[in-house]
């Protein structure tokens, strides 16, 4: 039989010699750390004092506090909710007892006399299944943190990739509001990241042949719900110290689960000293 090692039981009983017997029985079973109290009031205090409890065998005919009452209390409080209870009892034998320590959170309610194999196979089967959780909670840990790592190793590429990209990159709010920038564009149009973010795209955009110069976020939008994507725009961009920097435009919406525009995407290419060439 495993012997589980490293558990620690709570027994509550009023009467030493009942202490006194079920500790032998189970230090003689099993290499748990066993705790004594002869009081609901004394069991109280040692869960506070030992927050690492993994059971407690809990008599009910106690006087003060009963174990029903001890059990209520131990089951109010966050740290000591959890722990399963075992009432073990001579006196208290009718079903209506056994249902009301179950409704109170109780995992178990044995009768007494109790064979000794039998009471070890209990405890032994509580102590089991704290093990197989603890695993399983472990395994899990393992994977969110296994999944964190991967989640921020995935953002520190993507942020690599937009910090370290040749084009300049602007990410909009649909209403045309700045929301994210990269170096490149911070370089091209000589403003900083705290400078550009909430400015409007008008305020740094000019698209030649705009015959509504100032107010084409509603013509943007309107091409790009029909389209999702704008490329190749030969556009101007509007430099912080005032010069007109050529560049070819691209735009692309992003939209969400309901089909609405949440994000613009706008990568523009520094066209400066490229000649362009007209069509025969």
């Amino acid at each position: 039989m495993t012997r589980y090692s490293g558990f620690k039981l709570l027994i509550v009983d009023d009467h030493a010699h009942n202490l006194f017997t079920l500790r032998t029985l189970i230090e003689r079973h099993l290499d748990v750390t066993v705790l004594e109290a002869s009081s609901g009031q004394e069991a109280i205090a040692l869960t506070h004092a030992h927050p690492d409890i993994d059971l407690i065998i809990l008599d009910v005919q106690m006087p003060e506090m009963d174990g029903f009452q001890t059990a209520s209390l131990l089951k109010l409080r966050k740290r000591t909710r959890d722990i399963p209870i075992i009432f073990l009892t001579a006196a208290f034998k009718s079903e209506e007892f056994q249902r009301r320590g179950f409704a109170i959170g109780a995992a178990d309610y044995l009768l007494k006399p109790i064979e000794d194999a039998q009471l070890i196979n209990k405890i032994s089967t509580y102590f089991r299944l704290i093990e197989k959780e603890r695993a399983l909670n472990r395994t899990l840990e393992l994977k969110v943190a296994e999944r964190t790592r991967e989640l921020a190793e995935a953002r520190q590429y993507l942020e690599n990739i937009i910090t370290h990209m040749g084009e300049a990159l602007l990410v909009l709010e649909p209403d045309g509001r700045i929301k994210l920038t990269n170096p490149a564009a911070q370089r091209l149009l000589g403003y900083s990241e705290a400078e550009l973010l909430g400015l409007s795209i008008g305020d740094v955009f000019e698209e030649e042949g705009d015959e509504q110069a100032g107010a084409f976020m509603g013509l943007w939008l309107e091409a790009l719900i029909r389209t999702g994507a704008l490329s190749k725009i030969e556009a101007r961009f509007i430099a912080r110290d005032g010069r007109r920097v050529p560049i070819l435009f691209s735009r692309t919406a992003v939209k969400d689960g309901e089909g609405r525009i949440s994000d613009i995407i706008c990568i523009a290419k520094d066209m400066t000293g490229y000649t362009r060439v007209e069509p025969d």
